[in-house]
């Protein structure tokens, strides 16, 4: 009885949250439903005994691109009244991809509740004696491993990527020169300056 009314509660929440990212106008609110709706469906993969997924949408998703979009939206200043102008012009055509998504997803509800989409796929079983996330992680750790590590490799060339070419260096920002500082004279590598109050201290002057 209390994992029904859990299940309804946390079900109208999810949904009311994604209606909510979708109408909402402000992008922030916008956001901020998204996260709701996170926690909403991390709350049913519990009660259905994946603890690994919800823990994936609260630490991932919640603690990592949620909050992520929130300052990318907070900090750029996008004029949002331009991005709605052409809504009307593209209603249909989302209309129509819309639609073909719904078809998909019940037609993969209706294979999965008939029992025929995983019949014929190689399932690892849960002990008694281990977890949810315990199975998961024998699997990946072992079975998978190999993809694993090339999965990583790909995200850390993607994040510096990323880096360099959003890496702009501004000429009236002062940066240190690590290596002016390693091929300092070491017997002058304390040296007192006289700073003029209001100028400071030139670079050239510290060399």
């Amino acid at each position: 009885m209390i994992e029904a009314i859990a299940f309804y509660l946390l079900a109208i929440t999810a949904v009311l949250a994604g209606a909510g990212v979708v109408l909402s106008r402000s992008p922030v609110h916008s956001v901020l439903w998204l996260i709701l709706a996170f926690f909403a469906s991390a709350g049913l993969f519990v009660l259905l005994g994946a603890e690994f997924l919800a823990m994936l949408l609260v630490v991932v998703y919640v603690g990592a691109v949620a909050v992520l979009f929130l300052f990318v939206v907070m900090m750029l200043d996008v004029d949002f009244v331009k991005l709605r102008e052409g809504f009307t012009r593209y209603l249909p055509l989302a209309t129509i991809v819309a639609a073909i998504l719904l078809a998909e997803m019940i037609i993969v509800s209706l294979a999965v509740a008939s029992g025929g989409a995983a019949a014929d796929g190689q399932i690892v079983p849960a002990t008694a004696d281990a977890s949810n996330v315990e199975t998961i992680g024998r699997v990946l750790y072992t079975d998978y491993v190999y993809i694993f590590q090339a999965a990583g490799i790909v995200l850390l060339i993607a994040m510096i990527g990323a880096i360099v070419l959003t890496l702009r260096h501004k000429p009236h920002v002062r940066r240190q020169n690590p290596g002016d500082q390693i091929n300092r004279d070491r017997r002058t590598a304390v040296e007192i300056k006289s700073a003029a109050t209001g100028r400071g201290v030139s670079p050239e002057e510290l060399l």
